[in-house]
């Protein structure tokens, strides 16, 4: 009888503690880690919101400890570089992990070249472009766009040109930009005058696109592009080489239709 009334007693204190412990209000996870980590952090907001932008509509940003890491795709590479720059203002943001894939249509290799070389070609015409001697390398549709250019100007808008051309993939930015100096500017316009004052050599002032280019570092020259023979080659070099304050002459210049050194 005793054991029995114990059990009883014992049943009823466990019902009473069970239903006391039912009655106690949840725990919200919000003020646990894990909601806290669920959350979006402020610098996630703000960066999302520079990204406010049609050409952004696919990509998508998160933060870490100040990394930003943005995923998608876009149209152009363009795009691309933009998003990061527009992150890396971002209140909290102290590094961008930028793996956004470019999209746009896929060109053969050969024909994004020929067609980035042309646009190149007429880049700055009016400007002095015959100054610029920038030329590209495209594998798997990244671009290596290389040379020298007179300014950062001319640096920036070749620079430009390629990140806005459909097909390229990611670029790689190798131009030098030639030291600025009175004396190569003299020596710039020096060398153009006995190249293009010579008869044989007048008619690459024709087309702003296939000039003899000419480029000057603290007075010497380096002569890019292409000619119709040897002789005018030889020539251009000896124009060159006989201006007053050139230091030395490199004769990169191509003869049409010769195999250049990387194709020998």
């Amino acid at each position: 009888m005793i054991a029995t009334i114990r059990r009883t007693h014992a049943s009823l204190l466990s019902a009473a503690l069970a239903g006391a412990l039912l009655s106690i209000p949840q725990v919200s996870l919000a003020a646990s880690g894990a909601g806290a980590a669920a959350q979006e952090s402020p610098s996630t907001g703000e960066a999302a919101a520079r990204l406010n932008k049609s050409q952004f509509k696919d990509v998508k940003v998160t933060t870490d400890n100040g990394i930003a890491t943005l995923t998608g795709s876009v149209s152009l590479y363009e795009y691309k570089a933009d998003a990061e720059k527009r992150v890396r203002k971002a209140k909290g943001v102290s590094a961008v992990r930028n793996l956004i894939d470019v999209a746009g249509p896929a060109i053969p290799d050969r024909e994004l070249e020929a067609k980035l070389q042309e646009k190149l070609a007429y880049d700055r015409v009016g400007y002095g472009n015959l100054f610029n001697a920038i030329g590209v390398k495209v594998e798997n549709g990244v671009v290596t766009v290389g040379g020298h250019a007179r300014t950062d100007v001319d640096k920036d808008s070749a620079l430009a040109l390629v990140a806005t051309t459909p097909g390229v993939k990611d670029v790689i930015g190798e131009i030098e930009v030639d030291p600025v100096s009175l004396m190569d500017d003299q020596s710039r316009m020096a060398v153009a005058r006995a190249i293009y004052g010579y008869p044989s050599l007048a008619k690459y002032s024709i087309d702003p696109a296939k000039p003899i280019r000419i480029s000057v570092q603290n007075g010497n020259v380096e002569l890019y592009g292409t000619v119709d023979t040897q002789g005018d080659k030889e020539i251009a070099f000896m124009r060159a080489n006989g201006v007053p304050g050139v230091f030395s002459v490199k004769n990169y210049l191509q003869v049409a239709n010769q195999p250049t050194e990387a194709q020998k």
